[in-house]
């Protein structure tokens, strides 16, 4: 059996769920024949720290003590938003020689304020993404995945995508099954791929000021199938279309036909994992017309077609 030793950076205003979520995956894995995980945890000095929830975390050690790991897992939480320079200069040191670097959440602003994300494409909690890419212009930030991988790599989006994303790397290392048992014992879904939104299509754009646009979002996400073009649209909310999608886009965020896009797919992506519907019917019913339209959705937006997704992410019974 060979022993894979993951090392989790605490430091105060760290969120308890980050560190926690991720870990648990990990132990999880260690009950399977053939897999261990051996978890540790560290602090600057040892000392305990204290969540942003207040629940007071004690260390296994101190990071200076630590030798490199497997898996340096950097969680976030408020404490990364005034970090001590002591913890940014020894992920500097000591980060690089670690066989895998992830972070969760804004952990991402420990590692960019370190140097270890320039040049590369990351993720990390959707309220903080616009902020990372201004601070740091070397690192590509992609504020829509729940997780992205890029090479030695791996940062993911707030609190619970920690453990879609430790989840990613024990069924990379130890097989499908394994990550599924783990997922139902820990009650979520092994479901979301890495370049699943972070949000809904409703929670990705903003509402609407005005009642008219946002009887027009309500309508559109309860009525995929329908014809849902900006001149349809732009007569519900009367208007014209002209009109229409300038105010849509200056209140929302998205023009209409991205949002349209946006609700269709997610609502395919829904009856893929929680129905036997057949793709014809859940094109249909979408809104996309065929399988193959809905096909080139799928590639274009998730890297996948709609038949692997539904066979790697539907819902399994507990």
């Amino acid at each position: 059996m060979q022993q894979r030793s993951v090392c989790v950076v605490l430091f105060d205003g760290v969120q308890s769920l980050d560190v926690t979520g991720p870990m648990e995956v990990f132990a999880g894995a260690s009950r399977f024949p053939g897999v261990s995980y051996d978890l540790r945890t560290a602090s600057l000095g040892g000392a305990p720290v204290r969540c942003s929830s207040g629940l007071t975390l004690v260390p296994d050690g101190a990071l200076t003590d630590a030798t490199a790991p497997d898996l340096l897992l950097v969680p976030g939480g408020h404490g990364t938003r005034d970090p001590d320079p002591a913890l940014i200069d020894w992920l500097r040191g000591h980060a690089p020689e670690a066989g895998q670097l992830v972070s969760v959440c804004t952990g991402a602003l420990l590692l960019a304020a370190a140097g270890l994300l320039d040049g590369h494409r990351v993720t990390t909690h959707w309220s903080v993404c616009d902020m990372l890419a201004r601070r740091y212009p070397a690192v590509e930030v992609d504020p829509d995945p729940v997780y992205v991988r890029d090479g030695r790599l791996a940062t993911s989006a707030g609190v619970t995508a920690g453990i879609d994303l430790a989840l990613a790397l024990v069924e990379e290392a130890h097989g499908r099954e394994t990550a599924l048992s783990i997922a139902r014992h820990l009650v979520v879904f092994l479901r979301r791929p890495g370049n699943q939104a972070q949000f809904s299509a409703q929670l990705a754009a903003q509402t609407a000021v005005r009642e008219p646009l946002r009887e027009v979002q309500h309508w559109v996400t309860g009525h995929p199938d329908a014809d849902l073009s900006v001149e349809t649209l732009a007569a519900r909310a009367r208007l014209s279309p002209r009109h229409f999608a300038r105010a849509f886009q200056a209140e929302t965020g998205l023009t209409p036909g991205k949002y349209v896009e946006r609700v269709r797919l997610e609502h395919a992506r829904r009856l893929l994992e929680d129905t036997a519907d057949g793709v014809t019917g859940i094109s249909r019913a979408s809104g996309y017309g065929t399988p193959e339209a809905m096909r080139r959705a799928f590639v274009r937006a998730l890297g996948t077609a709609p038949a692997e997704y539904r066979r790697r992410f539907r819902a399994q019974p507990l």
